[in-house]
């Protein structure tokens, strides 16, 4: 009998896989379809401190192997998910829930940080750095390891509960970026985030998003992602939790092999909604069939 548990920070989770946020909700469509305690957790919608529209429509665009989107982490704000949404959720799944905040400040994601740290059914906070910082010119702070690094230290000191760095690709140098995020006490690293991009209406000659350009996500940047988490494993100790891309089971082991600790399953969500279920009844099977008797003997063996 195969194990597919695995240890995050102290917490034990069933199986590795995770529904990504922003491709999820907040569960409660899923929870019409299948048992959410299959799952190894949940990191359900990115939370602001204020209610969030979201970007103009269109804002999203089928791409080869793929999509590009722009919502504009639309969500109903901290104040209604903490009250509302987390309640919810915990009562259809009982697993140790993942926070996904952001914000455009180091406030906001403090402010986000420390109601979610009062959240019972929360077992992690996921700190998404893809954000404009506002108060230095709009430069996204995960493009910077000193603006990544001040994120992490600010939300450290208002939450006992363990961090992943959530960074993006768009970087010239993960790895330097995740061990400043090491170094300033983070508990983890979640990556990556989507690659930018966009599409032209040839038609209309014109971006086929409102926002012009958006986060490419899906199977055509699984590659790049193993790349990434590749390299933060060798750069730093602290586990990761792999993601984009993953479709399959055997996208799975070798996102572990590549040194993710555990993974979110994103893109495929949207494709299929039974994705990350039928990818946890696979996995077993296919970890007997490779000879593989736990996950954790090879976790960043290549």
């Amino acid at each position: 009998m195969v194990d597919t548990s695995v240890e995050l920070c102290g917490i034990r989770l069933d199986n590795p896989v995770i529904p990504a946020s922003g491709t999820f909700g907040f569960g409660r469509e899923f929870a019409e379809l299948y048992d959410l305690n299959l799952l190894g957790s949940i990191a359900f919608k990115g939370t602001t401190a204020d209610p969030r529209n979201g970007n103009e429509t269109p804002r999203i665009a089928d791409c080869s192997a793929g999509m590009l989107n722009s919502v504009g982490l639309q969500n109903p704000g901290l104040e209604a998910v903490a009250a509302e949404e987390i309640p919810a959720l915990a009562e259809k799944c009982g697993k140790p829930l993942i926070a996904n905040i952001s914000g455009f400040s180091v406030e906001e994601f403090v402010r986000c940080a420390e109601v979610m740290d009062r959240c019972e059914p929360v077992g992690f906070l996921e700190v998404n750095v893809s954000c404009p910082n506002v108060h230095a010119g709009g430069r996204n702070f995960g493009t910077s390891a000193e603006e990544t690094a001040l994120i992490t230290r600010a939300v450290k000191k208002v939450t006992k509960k363990p961090v992943f760095i959530k960074l993006t690709p768009n970087v010239t140098d993960i790895a330097s970026i995740a061990k400043a995020c090491e170094q300033a006490g983070a508990d983890g690293i979640s990556l990556i985030n989507t690659l930018l991009g966009m599409r032209i209406d040839i038609k209309r000659r014109k971006a086929v998003l409102a926002n012009r350009m958006g986060g490419y996500s899906g199977p055509g940047i699984f590659p790049v992602a193993v790349r990434c988490v590749a390299q933060v494993h060798d750069a730093v100790r602290i586990p990761i939790m792999g993601m984009g891309g993953i479709s399959s089971a055997e996208d799975v082991i070798e996102m572990i092999m590549a040194g993710a600790t555990a993974v979110q399953i994103g893109a495929a969500n949207l494709v299929d909604p039974w994705a990350c279920k039928k990818i946890i009844e696979e996995l077993p099977i296919l970890m007997e069939r490779l000879g593989i008797n736990s996950l954790s003997e090879i976790c960043g063996i290549a």
